[in-house]
C-alpha cells in the first residue's frame, strides 16, 4: 500500500476525522497483543515496526543473522510470507519459489540464509526448529501474539520516527504506543536524525537497549554505478531513502520512481522503466527487495538494471553482542529450569 502523506505531517483534520475508528482499531490491536502465545523450544527474537511501512526491518534481520552465525548460532528466520500465494509452512528455495509465490522479502533473504515462510507462525516455527534452527529469528509479527518472543527489538527510521503518532488509520501505528514500547527491550534507530530520540529516552528509561545504526552501501553496488547517470525506482516502505542513499553513496540520481511498498510491477511498467532510461541514457537501479519481485521479467526488459545492495552496520556492536548472549543464556537457562 502507498502510506496516505498525512500520516507524516502534524496531526490533521483528516487524521482527526479518523480517530473514532483508530479507537476501535486499538481496543482490537491491544486485546490481540497481549494474548497468550506459544512457547518454543529454541530462543524467539523478533524483528518489528512500531508502524506500517518499512524502516530497515530486512537489513536488521540479516545483520542479526551475521552476529549469530559469528557466536555459534545456527539461526532461521521466519516470516509470513508477505504478499505470496503460499501458506505453508514451507522453507523458501530460490531456484523454485518466486516472489509471488513467498513475498519478496523471504526470497531475497533466502540467498543468504534459511528462510521459513508460514502463515500460522506456531507452524513455521515447528518447521524452523526441525531444520535444525538454534535460534528463530521473526521478521516481523512484533504485533502478532502467537509465539512467545524472548526478546523483541523494533526498528525505527531516525528522520520519519512514528510520524503523527496516531493509531491506523489515523496515523502509521499499528498498535498503541505506550503497549507497544512496554513490549520492546531494544530499539534499533537507522541513520542520523533525531525524529526517534522521544522514543529512545523512553526505551532507556524502562531498561532496555537503545542502539544506533546505519545502512551502509556495498562496495560492489557503488562500484557498478560509478560514473553512470541512474534512474532510481523502488516500491518499498520508504523510497525517497532509497533516492537518498544513492546520492549520499556519490551517485548521481538524474530521475526516479516511487511505488507502493511490495508493488508488483507489471510489463508495461517495465517497459515504460527502459524505455525512459534508455531514451535519456540512463541506468536503471532499484533494491535487492523490488529486484526480487521483478525477477527474471528484469532480462526481458533489453536494458540492465543494477541492484543496490546496502548492509546495516551498528555502531556499538559489542553492546548488541552481550544483549544477544545474555538473553540467548537467560532462555536457555530459563527452558531448561522449567523442564526439571
Amino acid at each position: 500500500m502507498r502510506e496516505p502523506g498525512f500520516w507524516h505531517r502534524p496531526p490533521s483534520l483528516v487524521s482527526r476525522l479518523l480517530l473514532p475508528i483508530a479507537a476501535i482499531y486499538s481496543v482490537i490491536a491491544a486485546t490481540r497483543m497481549q494474548k497468550l502465545g506459544t512457547a518454543v523450544s529454541v530462543p524467539v527474537l523478533c524483528v518489528g515496526n512500531y508502524h506500517m511501512g518499512g524502516a530497515g526491518k530486512t537489513p536488521t534481520t540479516l545483520a542479526l543473522v551475521a552476529l549469530l552465525r559469528e557466536l555459534g548460532e545456527t539461526p532461521v528466520v521466519l516470516s509470513r510470507g508477505y504478499g505470496g500465494r503460499l501458506h505453508g509452512p514451507i522453507q523458501v528455495d530460490p531456484s523454485r519459489h518466486n516472489a509471488a509465490d513467498i513475498g519478496d522479502e523471504p526470497l531475497m533473504m533466502a540467498h543468504r540464509v534459511p528462510v521459513v515462510v508460514a502463515r500460522d507462525r506456531t507452524d513455521g516455527a515447528a518447521l524452523a526448529c526441525a531444520l535444525g534452527a538454534s535460534v528463530i529469528l521473526m521478521d516481523d509479527g512484533f504485533q502478532n501474539p502467537a509465539l512467545i518472543k524472548d526478546a523483541s527489538l523494533i526498528v525505527v527510521d531516525s528522520h520519519r520516527g512514528i510520524g503523527n503518532g496516531s493509531v491506523f488509520p489515523a496515523g502509521p501505528l499499528r498498535a498503541p504506543l505506550p503497549l507497544q514500547i512496554a513490549c520492546t527491550d531494544a530499539l534499533v534507530v537507522v541513520g542520523d536524525g533525531n525524529a526517534a530520540d522521544g522514543l529512545a529516552q523512553k526505551i532507556t528509561k524502562q531498561g532496555g537497549l537503545m542502539l544506533r545504526a546505519r545502512l551502509v552501501p556495498q562496495t560492489a553496488s557503488v562500484e557498478a554505478l560509478r560514473g553512470r547517470r541512474a534512474l532510481a525506482f523502488a516500491g518499498i516502505g520508504d523510497p525517497a531513502r532509497f533516492a537518498a542513499t544513492l546520492r549520499a553513496s556519490g551517485v548521481e540520481v538524474v530521475a526516479q520512481r516511487a511505488y507502493p511498498d511490495h508493488h508488483p510491477f507489471t510489463a508495461e511498467e517495465l517497459a515504460e522503466l527502459a524505455d525512459a532510461a534508455k531514451r535519456d541514457r540512463l541506468t536503471l537501479v532499484t533494491t535487492e527487495k523490488d529486484l526480487a519481485r521483478i525477477g527474471r521479467a528484469a532480462e526481458s526488459l533489453g536494458v540492465e538494471v543494477v541492484p543496490f545492495a546496502v548492509t546495516l552496520a551498528f555502531d556499538d556492536e559489542a553492546k548488541l553482542r552481550l544483549f544477544l548472549l545474555d538473553r540467548l543464556n537467560g532462555t536457555r537457562a530459563a527452558k531448561l529450569a522449567e523442564q526439571r
